[in-house]
């Protein structure tokens, strides 16, 4: 998530915003003025808007009386064992309790009630796996599953408020892992596949998980790719808290075997029985964790609850997709590693009683026209998806999407990153327009929804609604009903339109995060310190002359590759654990593909050896191991110094500019005026 908006020349996503709320020098100034300049605006269609789930109505009732609109929501979207007698309290803020008194399952109202009211036949998943095989479930089906995942882990000794780890590819039972651990009030803590075994074990530690659920592998690119093998060296060094690992077999691979501790998902959850009594948690009973970059350099777990988070979650993907149960066929491409996974794939489409796809692989296996194909064959009719996946797409070519039938699409989304307004007209009129494999074209393009929200605000925040916004090419325009966003100065007042500063949300929402676990002061120093009565979300944002808002990425040190949120500070702690790196900094430089590349700067120890192709070479893999493949810089560059003020603190936005090939800023406060020429001397060596 996350869960990842620039001008219309040129992307101004990674401008930082300073503390006077103006946009940024270095080459950057004219971002803000930029904006102003995207002046394209595309109203639904009539026919659209007239079918359409969600009206400017809600936006009316929300102002009037926001917990009075949620209140109604979440009476309306979920099924309460016990009804709620308080709406919010907000009595010892930032503690939040949303829809106090009340109890609620997450998993049956994901699954049971569909049933009961006789949708157990409607399709809940279909799954495509990478190598094309293929799985159907329904909504019956998929309670059975999920029933058997919930015995077989109390089998094992799991009970309501233990942590379960969840190291899967995206495969089916990733979503019955969630929803079994939620039916019997155990807290889910995904880490995503890609992160290694150091980046697995920080998490099992800080969760103290007691159980382990992953895979023998998955499929990565036509190739078997393992995942037990992290388990196993995660769990080899004692001091853990694990005491079962739950295996399934996926791509055959051999894998090392823990009599006693290991069990075959066949073994345990195939083989349990389909009968299980759902029982309601309290509303704000923990639902999981989600570990997120820091700019400190250790993950913070983000806490979130129960009906709070279900409430905001159902009625966005209801709001924002304009979502008809009944016929739509929904895709979001994200993996449930990420909170774009919890809230969009495990949770709110199956609580809408929606049909969704899930696909294993990449983009471009078996070759370039994997995801259209798939789109095809299942007639998919929203499609939510990274800018990073849209403009690789682009550079691919239109040729490839126009050999498929799209044109069951016509809701389109983007969430993770800011999303450039020339990639959302390519995303409209190559996707969104498409009529069929002759190249006929619609009269009315889908609409594109473009989405900001983070893990910790748990559900969308900002995003037009598709059947009553006119939609902007690169800008996530307005807060949803019953959010209350704002951009403003360094004093925390509003700016006016045409201004930037800082993107902050004034009020409490239903999904917020409820804390980071075990840890309630960092809590609050990360996210209410810098405004006292507001959540800072760290983005700068801009209102334009419409008052719309426009992201302009984060002001701190977090980057944002292809849509996962990295901290500069955990890159840097791994590169100088290499014996040959004596210090190291790194920043996040504009791409055209990913949004954001890590470039790093480092100086190598005096009794290093090499200083060429083959240390650089072998530090991107040593941040691989200790991070993981995502977090590999794309550019190391060796350097004799860095760029320091005289208290000692990295100048990174100087390296930033050498990074983006800019003229270097003001350089003045370096203990070292001759630093950043020695860094330009290395370069050109």
């Amino acid at each position: 998530m996350s869960h990842e908006t620039p001008s219309s020349t040129a992307t101004a996503a990674h401008t930082d915003v300073p503390a006077n709320g103006s946009a940024a020098g270095n080459g950057n100034g004219d971002a803000f003025e930029n904006l102003s300049h995207e002046n394209r605006k595309f109203a639904p269609s009539a026919e659209f808007a007239a079918n359409a789930v969600v009206t400017a109505a809600d936006y009316a009732e929300a102002d009037a009386d926001r917990p009075a609109f949620w209140a109604r929501q979440a009476r309306e979207l979920l099924t309460w064992s016990k009804d709620f007698t308080e709406t919010l309290d907000w009595s010892n803020p930032p503690f939040a309790k949303w829809f106090v008194g009340g109890e609620v399952n997450a998993a049956y109202n994901a699954l049971d009630r569909h049933v009961e009211n006789g949708l157990g036949d409607r399709v809940a998943i279909y799954f495509e796996g990478e190598p094309g095989d293929t799985r159907t479930y329904t909504y019956a089906q998929l309670t059975d599953e999920v029933k058997k995942a919930a015995n077989a882990f109390e089998s094992l000794g799991v009970v309501k408020g233990d942590r379960v780890a969840v190291y899967l590819p995206m495969i089916p039972e990733a979503v019955i892992t969630l929803l079994a651990c939620a039916r019997i009030g155990a807290i889910h803590s995904v880490v995503f596949g890609g992160f290694s075994a150091d980046a697995l074990r920080s998490r099992v530690d800080d969760a103290e998980a007691k159980l382990v659920v992953t895979a023998d592998g998955t499929y990565r690119r036509g190739k078997p790719s393992a995942l037990k093998t992290a388990v196993d060296e995660a769990l080899s060094q004692a001091g853990h808290t694990v005491q079962n690992v739950v295996v399934v077999k996926r791509n055959g691979q051999d894998v090392d075997w823990h009599e006693g501790r290991d069990h075959w998902w066949a073994d345990t959850v195939d083989a349990a029985s389909p009968d299980h009594a759902a029982v309601g948690h309290d509303s704000e009973h923990p639902l999981f964790i989600l570990y997120t970059s820091g700019t400190t350099g250790k993950p913070k777990g983000i806490l979130h609850t129960t009906g709070g988070y279900l409430t905001q979650t159902a009625y966005t993907h209801k709001a924002v997709f304009d979502l008809h149960p009944e016929t739509d066929v929904y895709w979001c491409t994200a993996d449930v590693g990420w909170v774009t996974g919890h809230s969009y794939v495990a949770y709110a489409p199956l609580i809408n009683g929606a049909t969704q796809v899930m696909y294993e692989g990449t983009p471009d296996s078996p070759h370039q026209g994997r995801w259209w194909e798939i789109v095809e064959k299942y007639k998919v009719s929203i499609l939510y998806t990274a800018p990073t996946a849209i403009r690789t797409f682009m550079k691919w070519g239109k040729e490839i999407p126009a050999k498929f039938d799209l044109s069951s699409i016509r809701v389109l989304g983007s969430v993770g990153e800011p999303i450039n307004p020339e990639a959302w007209m390519w995303y409209r009129d190559v996707i969104g327009a498409n009529a069929g494999k002759n190249g006929e074209k619609k009269e009315n393009p889908a609409p594109i929804v473009d989405t900001w929200w983070q893990t910790e605000t748990g559900a969308q925040m900002i995003a037009p609604l598709p059947g009553v916004t006119a939609t902007k090419p690169g800008s996530a325009q307005v807060p949803l009903p019953g959010i209350a966003v704002d951009v403003v100065d360094e004093l925390g007042e509003s700016v006016p339109n045409g201004h930037g500063g800082f993107l902050v949300i004034r009020e409490p929402w239903p999904a917020m995060l409820r804390g980071i676990w075990g840890d309630p002061e960092r809590f609050k120093e990360t996210y209410w310190s810098r405004f006292e009565t507001m959540y800072f979300a760290g983005d700068g944002a801009k209102k334009d002359d419409d008052g719309d808002v426009w992201l302009l990425g984060r002001v701190d040190d977090v980057m944002n590759i292809s849509g996962h949120r990295l901290s500069t500070a955990e890159i840097e702690s791994a590169l100088v654990s290499h014996p040959a790196v004596a210090e190291a900094a790194v920043v996040g430089a504009a791409d055209e593909t990913t949004g954001q590349a890590v470039v790093a700067f480092v100086i190598l120890r005096e009794d290093a050896t090499d200083s060429g192709d083959e240390i650089v070479q072998e530090l991107r893999n040593h941040v691989g191991k200790e991070i993981g493949p995502i977090a590999k810089p794309k550019t190391i560059l060796v350097v004799p110094e860095l760029p320091k003020t005289r208290s000692g603190k990295i100048m990174r936005r100087l390296l930033k500019d050498v990074a983006e090939g800019r003229e270097v800023g003001d350089a003045t406060t370096l203990a070292d005026n001759t630093v950043m020429s020695q860094i330009a001397q290395s370069l050109r060596k």
